[in-house]
């Protein structure tokens, strides 16, 4: 049986196939249009984490 979320549509999303969709349950639940069966699920302090290592820099590749 598949799960179902009550998914809502991201307020950073525009029109069209590139939109970010998110679910909360007891995690967070991520989906991109283009690719509805691919879903991502992480812990909220996980996600605060990953967001905050995202927006200081953390994880950018060096460049050469």
């Amino acid at each position: 049986m598949a799960t179902r979320y009550g998914w809502q549509k991201s307020s950073f999303s525009g029109e069209g196939n590139a939109c970010l969709y998110l679910a909360a349950t007891e995690a967070i639940h991520l989906r991109e249009s283009d690719a509805p069966n691919i879903i991502i699920t992480a812990t909220p302090r996980r996600l605060r984490r990953l967001i905050s290592s995202i927006k200081s820099g953390a994880l950018d590749r060096p460049t050469r």
